[in-house]
């Protein structure tokens, strides 16, 4: 029987898994996810086909590695799952990474790459120690299988030196890896080339700005199929606001916040350290502080129900705005698309609406009717532009992390 690949894209509250058939392009045999570990109950979500069961646990799942082995089970216990009964069905495992360094392409875990990203964690803590705990899991629990990270920081090494260099003492910063690295890199890789074949353009000559809108937001500008410019930063942190992240503030805004900014928070274990103000501005900060909701379908809507979700709102919006007139200026005005992807991207059509309408003087503009409908299920990329097929391109795209990593991984090793 021929081998199937598996997709992990392990966050700090959820985890997803996606099988795959080693076949280009990849085939999804059955994606299983579960949401909620930090915050109980946990909620087990299993689509195979046209079928999908949704369930909450009574079991405690209090980490993600806890929760990867739970879907592992209630997947090769699936009997109508017959193409991945146990470990002994998988050719790979791809696991997303968000911060890899200065890896600038995937690379396959062994024991010193494995260190050296250890070493990179404290980068970010909050995301690359869930994901590495996973990958340690597989290596202990399937060592005859091979492991492949994938970095959402690979897809910005393109970054022009102007871009990433930070205006401090360069021997501190080299030493200690102190520059703009960039993230989503995974989602901006799948837009592109989806985007590309939707214009008919090589990837190479097209020019976009790409929204990845989830809890945690960026934008992208991409010139000639690279990344020239990203709104996230040394962490992902800087930029936009998320649903529990400040995005870009004055930096010395958390030392007058607290007096116990450099102290550890509460928050970290023996294996993760993380500081107060890592704390502050990643967790208690966006627009749940703003709104008690991290919930944007709350917050984007026609009447809001306080002053504070509007305020909510029109923050985002406007430090949005903010980053698409500074890419369009960098790409000197060669913009193919404007893309909006990320559940929220995906899924609001008010904030698509309020952003190009507030764009309109770049030469941006929607059909409502065709915003409001929104994209379907079998459509990766969907154009909302005003006049389709003509001008600049308003469009979605239902990004696919899971997809790209296998998608990269059987490409490679079919090569």
């Amino acid at each position: 029987m021929p081998k199937s690949i598996l997709s992990v894209n392990a966050g700090s509250s959820s985890i997803k898994l996606t099988f795959y058939t080693f076949e280009l392009p990849p085939r999804e045999l059955a994606n299983a996810q579960i949401s909620g570990i930090t915050a109980p109950p946990p909620i087990l979500k299993y689509t195979k086909g046209d079928q999908t069961h949704k369930e909450e646990l009574k079991d405690k799942l209090s980490t993600p590695q806890d929760a990867f082995k739970t879907l592992l089970k209630r997947c090769f216990s699936d009997p109508e799952l017959s193409e991945v009964a146990s470990s002994d069905d998988l050719s790979y495992i791809c696991h997303r990474i968000v911060h890899g360094g200065d890896y600038p392409e995937a690379v396959e875990i062994n024991d010193e790459t494995y260190h050296t990203l250890k070493g990179i964690e404290d980068l970010a803590p909050l995301h690359n120690f869930s994901a590495l705990e996973i990958v340690r899991a597989c290596r202990d629990d399937f060592p005859n299988l091979k492991n492949i990270t994938y970095f959402d920081s690979a897809f910005h090494q393109s970054l022009p030196e102007h871009v990433k260099t930070y205006p401090i003492n360069q021997q501190v910063a080299r030493s200690h890896g102190l520059r703009k690295y960039g993230f989503h890199g995974i989602s901006y890789s799948f837009i592109l080339r989806s985007v590309s074949e939707f214009l008919n353009k090589p990837q190479e000559k097209t020019n976009l700005i790409v929204m990845h809108i989830g809890s945690g937001a960026s934008i992208c500008a991409i010139k000639d199929g690279k990344s020239v410019d990203t709104s996230m930063g040394l962490t992902p942190l800087a930029g936009l606001p998320g649903a529990t992240r400040s995005g870009s503030i004055d930096p010395s805004l958390v030392f007058h916040y607290t007096n116990e900014a450099g102290k550890l928070s509460p928050a970290s274990t023996k294996e993760m350290h993380i500081s107060m103000a890592e704390d502050i501005l990643n967790k208690q900060s966006g627009w749940k502080a703003l709104t008690g909701t991290t919930d944007f379908s709350k917050i984007a809507v026609e009447n809001p129900p306080s002053h504070e979700h509007k305020l909510a709102f029109d923050i985002i919006v406007d430090r949005m705005l903010g980053f698409i007139g500074n890419y369009f200026v960098k790409l000197d005005g060669q913009v193919d698309g404007l893309v909006f992807a990320g559940g929220i991207g995906e899924k609001s059509a008010l904030l698509r609406k309020t952003l190009v309408e507030k764009s309109r003087s770049l030469g941006f503009a929607i059909d409502e009717s065709k915003n409001n409908q929104g994209s379907k299920d079998d459509q990766t990329v969907f154009d909302i532009s005003k006049e389709s097929g003509s001008g600049r391109r308003v469009l979605v795209c239902q990004t696919n992390e899971q997809f790209d990593m296998a998608y990269n991984c059987i490409l490679t090793k079919k090569q």
